[in-house]
């Protein structure tokens, strides 16, 4: 039995020998490894963070003591040392979820995994242990360097440093990577002390000195190391960015030393004031294929070969964001005006490409939507046309940016939505469901949902080509469908997909949604419904062919994969009711709830949308509620084609 197996919870760790750590770090490297290759998941930042975990949860005693991660991703190694190692199933239904989750574990305080958070978590948490008299409690906040390029970890710097009675320590760990190598001025500066020669070789002059004393040697140096650690960052003016904020500042701490990270942490414990422990780490580290990956050394992996790290599933088709790479540069080429933002993530929303073709095009802001937001305004303002790229889940952070400084000066901005809809093994935190809903509120802002990858390089010149509103384009996670060809294009860009022999139903779908739409109504009309599709493109506004198409039908039908509450259906219901159309309208979407980690088929079955349930639902509508099916509709099959006639069209 190895050492990680006996590992039930964080005071098991305080039996181990300094030997017994060291194997049981590799232990869990290995047993990462081996797991993540079968699941998928975060891998390379959490085999950067085993000893430094391993390190917190020996000097600290969580759950008494919050530990708060940023981002959650992060915390894998936490996990196993909490009592799950049941790997699994990691990011799947029933299984372990890929970020904190306070069902899971008392030890779990954050579920949220957008970034830069953690320190207003951290200091309210510790404001509140401090007014309830438990101030011999402490909070740990584990933090990403990445995660302190946005602007919310300096607001909360800042009222840390108010008060400086709370038990608060700040872990930073520094990879010089978030899903990139991390850029911008603090990104440099922590360069400049992760490789300051002063620093170094002070530091490893005066660490073989003690070792050429032997054991008694070692043994001391151990003991004054912190203290040797504060004297060297200052000697390096490591502490000149802390400085003024009055937070006490320890490190740079080797984040691979157990020992070392102890003693800095116990220090930091002890203190009794907020402070910093800059612990230096390495992103993948001890996973060879990882290390050689120099795009994001394993942030996030797919199933992989455990021992060369290559892919073992994948699809052959194109993905939507390899699409969106393709085109930009293609716009770009032809229109000088293009310039493109990212959040932090060039490559995962594909803007890499028009990076290495015009990389003085390409702005990335670090982990600060908001920036990027305000930032493409201004550019607009100069005459050029910003492409921002953020995941639809990270959109939600700006929009008040967008509301005010974008739409309000009436900008020329495309935001391009990654990962829009449902996006399954990530969980609630990463869903882009509320984009539809929380956008469409943006006055003159207008809305694209292409439904292939055709369709997806026509809206996106289109939506470079306004430049008096902002433009938003959505697009879901994985591979692009097929073609679907339309039947006829309506004159104000309105694609009809599939006209019925009757005039029934009008069923409205949602960019992807559009092949779930044409399968309804496949069931639909061998019932002898007639169902017409259409795929509006461009969802915001209405546009006019729609309202003018539900005055000719019975029922229409919305599909999208945000959710019901305030999304496209919503919107069309309003604008007939506007335009004094009383068709009725049933508005098809994802509800409005925090949506467990699950597969994306799984999520959608739930919310009632495949082609089944939807045709189950309208033959009981259109046929009239108490007239019965005739015979059970199985998965595969079309609606039964012998159920009574149609009965007149019911009222909104």
């Amino acid at each position: 039995m190895g050492i990680l197996e006996t590992i039930h919870g964080p005071r098991d760790l305080d039996r181990l020998t300094e030997q017994e750590l060291v194997q049981l770090a590799a232990e869990v490297r290995a047993f990462l490894v081996a797991n993540v290759a079968k699941t998928g998941g975060h891998l390379g930042p959490n085999l950067g963070v085993v000893e430094t975990t391993i390190a917190i949860h020996r000097v600290f005693d969580s759950p008494r003591d919050a530990i708060v991660f940023d981002t959650g991703h992060q915390s894998y190694v936490h996990k196993l040392l909490t009592g799950r190692q049941d790997f699994s199933r990691l990011r799947q239904r029933g299984g372990l979820a890929g970020y904190p989750q306070r069902s899971e574990s008392e030890h779990d305080i954050v579920e949220s995994s957008h970034a830069s958070s953690s320190l207003s978590w951290a200091d309210g948490i510790s404001r509140a242990f401090e007014l309830t008299g438990q101030k011999d409690r402490h909070v740990i906040a584990v933090v990403g360097d990445g995660a302190l390029t946005g602007g919310m970890t300096w607001e909360a710097l800042n009222n840390i440093s108010d008060d400086n009675n709370r038990r608060l320590i700040i872990v930073v760990n520094d990879n010089g990577r978030s899903y990139a190598p991390t850029i911008g001025g603090m990104a440099r500066f922590l360069n400049t002390v992760r490789t300051r020669k002063s620093y170094r070789n002070l530091y490893l002059t005066s660490q073989r000195a003690f070792d050429k004393l032997g054991t008694p040697g070692r043994s001391f140096y151990r003991g004054v190391r912190g203290g040797l650690h504060g004297f060297l960052s200052r000697f390096s003016n490591n502490e000149a960015l802390y400085s003024n904020l009055d937070i006490k500042y320890i490190g740079p701490v080797h984040g691979h030393d157990i020992e070392a990270m102890e003693e800095a942490l116990r220090q930091a414990k002890n203190y009794g004031a907020p402070v910093i422990v800059h612990a230096i780490t390495q992103k993948g580290r001890g996973y060879e294929p990882a290390l050689r990956d120099a795009a994001d050394q394993f942030h996030s992996v797919g199933q992989i070969d455990p021992e060369t790290g290559e892919p073992t599933e994948g699809s052959s088709k194109p993905s939507w964001t390899g699409v969106f790479a393709d085109e930009i540069v293609r716009l770009a080429e032809q229109n000088p005006k293009i310039v493109g933002i990212t959040a932090a993530m060039l490559r995962p929303t594909g803007l890499h490409k028009l990076a290495e073709r015009f990389p003085e095009r390409v702005h990335d802001v670090g982990i600060a939507e908001q920036h990027a937001a305000t930032s493409a305004a201004g550019l607009a303002f100069g005459g050029l046309h910003p492409v921002v790229a953020i995941y639809a889940t990270f959109m939600n952070r700006a929009f008040d940016q967008v509301l005010m400084d974008v739409a309000l000066h009436k900008a020329g901005v495309t935001f391009v939505l990654d990962r829009a809809g449902v996006t399954g093994p990530d969980g609630p935190s990463h869903h882009g469901i509320w984009d539809l809903a929380i956008l469409q509120v943006v006055p003159n802002i207008r809305l694209a949902a292409p439904r292939d990858g055709t369709r997806f390089r026509e809206e996106l010149a289109e939506a470079v080509a306004v430049d008096d509103a902002p433009t938003v384009l959505r697009f879901p996670k994985g591979s692009v469908q097929p073609d679907i060809d339309a039947v006829r294009r309506l004159d104000d860009g309105v694609d009809v997909l599939r006209e019925g022999e009757r005039k029934d139903v009008l069923l409205v779908t949602v960019g992807p949604m559009a092949d779930l739409g044409l399968k309804v109504a496949d069931r639909l009309a061998a019932q002898g419904i007639g169902a017409t599709v259409v795929d509006p493109r461009w969802v915001v506004p209405v546009p006019k062919s729609i309202l003018s198409l539900a005055a000719e039908h019975r029922i229409v039908v919305t599909i999208e994969d945000g959710i019901r509450v305030g999304g496209i259906g919503t919107r069309v219901r309003q604008d007939l009711r506007e335009a004094g159309i009383d068709t009725a309208v049933d508005e098809l979407g994802l509800p409005d709830a925090f949506i467990d980690h699950a597969s994306r088929d799984q999520i959608l079955e739930d919310a009632g949308l495949t082609p089944q349930k939807i045709a189950r639902d309208l033959v009981a509508q259109v046929l009239g509620s108490r007239v019965p099916i005739a015979r059970p509709l199985p998965d595969d099959s079309a609606v039964p084609d012998d159920a009574p006639a149609p009965v007149k069209k019911r009222r909104a």
